[in-house]
């Protein structure tokens, strides 16, 4: 298939750039798969379609304060820092900005987010293929427990608003994240209360957790002209023993495996397909790039926000919607057609979509 394929016109009033007020106050688009029949409701009538043995499958990663901000030692030029995979203590492969003045040997004097300079810099010690500088930090025994005074949460680049709102640091974050390492949060997760999660459990429905720190892999766009050529960066994940039991015993059983979010899925179905259609505890990364035609093999429903043209995400949700054939896209490209006439809010803080 071609990447042209999973394009879509958006106006942009409907790229949400603020919160909703409440968590679980966003709208829900209900895609019915064998009927391909769509029905609006809100979400907090999610629970409405959840059943007694189903399991819910959430990513409790934790965004870090990634993005940092610095001037050049020498020429006191300024950069912006964006971390992305730490390698070991004081040792991060990072985006640099702008990328032509940092070369190799620079080094950077971090400021804190009040803008004031500090102890901590860093020297560019390595440029990858892709642009990417390795930093190695000094000044701190650990820049990673120094985040929360000298780096900023990492709001997509689609967010355009003057100034910074108190409530991100809160609100782009899930309730049940744990596990610290993305650099974007599983939006689909957003939506979620305690008092909600409290009330699926009631309902007689499994809460488990997987961990997949979202990095480059989940939201770069897809530039080659075929689906097939793109290649997917690296994410670390876990599945831990109670999650395993929880998805493997509801598939034995014949209750569904409901994922939230596009990382869940990719989590259990990059396990199952290294385990005959199975978990097993597992640490480790993937760069599985799910796409029409895909056979899942754990995942029963979904629930996800609305994604960007010629995404990834996109394109995973498309399998979804017609597993092993290639007319989930058309389906979903109508429900999108039909979420932008009554008005949804797309992307990171939007609403959400359940696919049944």
């Amino acid at each position: 298939m071609r990447t042209a394929d999973f394009d879509f016109e958006l106006p942009l009033g409907l790229i949400a750039q603020h919160p909703a007020p409440k968590r679980d106050s966003s709208r829900l688009l209900v895609l019915h798969r064998k009927e391909n029949r769509v029905e609006h409701r809100q979400f907090s009538d999610l629970l409405g379609f959840l059943r007694d043995g189903d399991v819910l499958v959430l990513n409790n990663s934790r965004v870090i304060p990634a993005r940092l901000r610095g001037n050049n030692a020498k020429s006191g030029g300024q950069f912006e820092i964006l971390l992305l995979e730490e390698t070991a203590t004081n040792d991060w492969w990072a985006m640099v900005r702008p990328g032509k003045k940092a070369r190799i040997g620079t080094q950077i004097v971090f400021r804190d987010t009040n803008g004031q300079p500090t102890k901590i810099q860093a020297t560019i010690a390595k440029v990858n293929d892709k642009g990417h500088r390795r930093l190695q930090f000094s000044g701190t025994p650990d820049i990673g427990r120094e985040l929360e005074h000298l780096g900023e949460i990492p709001l997509p680049p689609y967010i355009h608003r003057d100034g910074k709102l108190p409530e991100d640091k809160e609100r782009y974050q899930t309730v049940f994240a744990k596990a610290a390492g993305s650099i974007a949060a599983p939006t689909a997760g957003l939506h979620f209360t305690p008092e909600l999660l409290a009330q699926i459990r009631a309902r007689g429905v499994k809460v488990c957790f997987v961990t997949l720190h979202v990095g480059l892999g989940t939201f770069l766009p897809v530039k080659s002209e075929t689906l097939a050529a793109h290649k997917m960066h690296e994410e670390r994940f876990e599945i831990s023993e109670e999650t395993v039991q929880g998805v493997n015993e509801a598939k034995k059983s014949g209750n569904r495996v409901i994922a939230v979010g596009t990382t869940s899925v990719r989590v259990l179905e990059s396990v199952a397909a290294q385990n005959n259609g199975r978990l097993n505890v597992y640490a480790g990364k993937t760069n599985i790039f799910v796409f029409p035609p895909f056979q899942f093999q754990m995942v029963d429903a979904l629930l996800t926000n609305f994604h960007l043209p010629c995404s990834t995400l996109l394109m995973l949700v498309s399998a979804f919607a017609a597993p092993g054939e290639t007319r989930g896209r058309e389906m979903i490209l109508s429900a999108y057609a039909e979420a932008v006439r009554e008005r949804y809010r797309f992307f990171s803080y939007g609403d959400a979509m359940l696919i049944l």
